[in-house]
């Protein structure tokens, strides 16, 4: 079954853009190890995307140069889905530097599964316990509209794990944002964990409280004469 295949990752995400503060963030959870090291991909002043379900991290890599060039979120996913024999069994969520987030989900994804998408982000999953997971997901996001994009991102994992979450169980999660700046702002990753969501709470608490007060004092590309 594509379930047991190491590549076939039952996630849910969100990919949010920060018109405010000029940023884009990515933050997913899975029942498999080291999810940050394949499904988010961002990209200072391009956008955001999670790619799941039968991942191909190319839809990733590919996406973003798509969306850098100029092309149009949904033009990206339809150039990507047309290119790949696998789309049925992928799940995407993306935003761009404009426009609503757009989503992805194949006819072969394992249930529950389904997206739902909003004026500046996107959030989907699959096999998870059930539809709220998703709902619970868009409407913490939503509804933490004051907070900066880190903590908008962190509760909706949270509710949508308090929802349901991955009808498997619970390994990694991930969090990964960048502002104007080709390094990210942020890039947290539990690889694997008991309870990977609550870990990332934890490290976010010790970025917001050891990282975040030096963010600007930290290198940036134009200081490099190369």
């Amino acid at each position: 079954m594509q379930s047991h295949n190491p590549w076939y990752f039952g996630t849910w995400s969100i990919v949010a853009r920060d018109d405010t503060a000029g940023m884009f963030g990515v933050a997913v959870t899975t029942c498999r190890p080291a999810v940050g090291a394949v499904c988010p991909h961002v990209r200072a002043g391009v956008g955001a995307i999670s790619t799941q379900a039968m991942t191909n991290p190319y839809w990733g890599h590919v996406g973003l140069d798509l969306l850098a060039r100029g092309d149009d979120t949904e033009r990206v996913l339809a150039q990507l889905c047309a290119a790949d024999g696998g789309a049925a069994h992928r799940q995407w969520v993306g935003i761009g530097r404009t426009g609503p987030g757009v989503a992805w989900t194949g006819s072969e994804t394992v249930s529950w599964s389904g997206h739902r998408t909003g004026p500046d982000y996107a959030t989907a999953g699959n096999m998870l316990v059930s539809e709220p997971t998703i709902a619970e997901t868009e409407r913490a996001y939503v509804e933490s509209g004051n907070e900066p994009l880190y903590e908008r991102l962190m509760r909706a994992l949270e509710a949508g794990q308090a929802a349901g979450g991955d009808k498997r169980g619970r390994q990694s999660a991930a969090m990964r944002i960048v502002g104007s700046e080709t390094h990210p702002v942020l890039d947290l990753r539990v690889d694997d964990h008991a309870d990977p969501v609550a870990e990332l709470r934890r490290l976010l608490g010790v970025w917001t409280s050891e990282m975040l007060p030096r963010l600007a004092d930290r290198p940036r590309r134009a200081d490099l004469r190369l």
